[in-house]
């Protein structure tokens, strides 16, 4: 999983499947899955000015069908080249061929239903059919309502399939050269759902395609991950990012993500040497964050208040302004662990922080699983002093675990 996006496609299928629902998520092969199996099943997709085979690889767990799109486009540009960077290679830059990678996704998706003959779970079998709705998630996905229209319902297919378009995060749109709307193979009508001039010269000086102002102009019914960050969208052209009046005429309506309380739950957590709920959570934390202590090197010390961060590293999750403030309050009698990854120089800080504070900090640029587990329960306090949190997941874990949260005011944070 990447991002907080991938923790929502990781804890919310379940939990629909667990409530009666036929439940499938279909997203790239960028790995070599061990669990997931080649279906034997191919489709032929126009993608570009080629027609390109598809092939579906497929896992089930916990009520999931786990579909996974395989083309060279996406497990051959990723796995074992640039590990995670799923979308550019590197923070900030795109693929040159990120349109036709998510085009090719998008018409993946709504061939699976149609195609897979899945028999995994004992409630259901065969083909999911016609009468489906379908989620599309951020700008990547943000063809799949336009496809549906002109490539099926056009011929009397899927006449019943509606499509919920969610905004995960409204700064990544997918915006691209106006010129390049041709490599998306609609009619010309749906020109002006793309249609988008703004005043920056990336990717293209003046007139571009936006994606995501098509997803949300073209689906039936758009959803966002909190109800304030909903508010936030419609409320002035920053906190909407240019796209405030197209939410403003479609609707929108905010939702609260949730989390994968199979994964994060101190009671069964596997990475936590000792396991506690609301009965012994006062005994358990002063035993976690010593061993947290322990683990990062910090002097053990229960009595020391202890302040975590989890996140990436990047301007919108305020890691500049944890940087500059740490200088600020670390003579207190105080220690800070921070975990996360992104724009290499603020790995290159929290790196830093070691030989400036070593009695006092440690930042770990990693990707760590365990880690976040320890914090998350070890820390005295959770900081999120993100700049905008459309909803933010830190919070979610944090306060299941019984770690009060110092956030900044935004978002799904409020």
């Amino acid at each position: 999983k990447t991002g907080g996006l991938g923790d929502v496609l990781g804890g919310l299928p379940p939990a629909l499947a667990a409530r009666g629902h036929r439940v499938m998520t279909v997203c790239p092969r960028y790995d070599q899955y061990k669990d997931a199996w080649d279906t034997c099943v191919v489709v032929e997709l126009q993608v570009g000015d080629r027609i390109e085979p598809v092939r579906f690889f497929h896992s089930y767990k916990r009520g999931v069908d786990r579909v996974f799109v395989d083309h060279p486009m996406f497990l051959e540009k990723v796995w074992g080249k640039t590990g995670s960077m799923l979308y550019g290679p590197k923070a900030g830059k795109d693929y040159k061929d990120n349109q036709l990678r998510f085009s090719l996704l998008c018409q993946a998706a709504l061939e699976a239903p149609r195609v897979l003959n899945l028999n995994s779970s004992k409630y259901f079998s065969g083909p999911y059919g016609e009468d489906v709705v379908f989620v599309a998630n951020d700008w990547h996905t943000a063809l799949l309502p336009c496809y549906l229209k002109t490539m099926y319902q056009s011929r009397g297919i899927y006449m019943n399939a509606k499509v919920a378009f969610c905004i995960h995060n409204i700064a990544y749109q997918g915006r691209f050269a106006f010129s390049d709307f041709s490599l998306l193979n609609l009619p010309d009508e749906y020109k002006g759902s793309f249609d988008f001039i703004d005043g920056y010269d990336k990717p293209a000086k003046g007139r571009k395609v936006n994606w995501m102002k098509a997803g949300i102009r073209e689906a039936d019914r758009v959803f966002t991950v909190s109800p304030n960050y909903a508010k936030e969208l419609v409320s002035c052209v920053p906190k909407g990012v240019e796209l405030d009046n197209h939410i403003r005429d479609c609707g929108i309506t905010g939702i609260c993500n949730g989390m994968d309380t199979q994964e994060w739950n101190p009671a069964t957590d596997k990475y936590l040497a000792v396991k506690y709920d609301i009965t012994t959570v006062m005994q358990a934390k002063p035993l976690l964050k010593e061993a947290l202590q322990a683990a990062v090197g910090l002097p053990v010390d229960r009595n020391i208040p202890l302040i975590g961060f989890i996140g990436r590293l990047e301007e919108q999750k305020g890691s500049d302004i944890l940087y500059a403030a740490i200088s600020k309050f670390i003579s207190m009698d105080v220690q800070i662990l921070i975990l996360g990854t992104g724009k290499k120089k603020f790995e290159q800080q929290i790196e830093q922080l070691e030989v400036m504070y070593p009695d006092k900090a440690r930042g770990v640029a990693k990707f760590n699983v365990p880690l976040a587990h320890m914090i998350t329960a070890g820390a005295d306090f959770m900081l999120i002093p993100s700049r905008f949190e459309p909803c933010g997941l830190i919070q979610l874990h944090a306060m299941r675990y019984g770690t009060p949260c110092i956030c900044a005011s935004t978002g799904g944070l409020v």
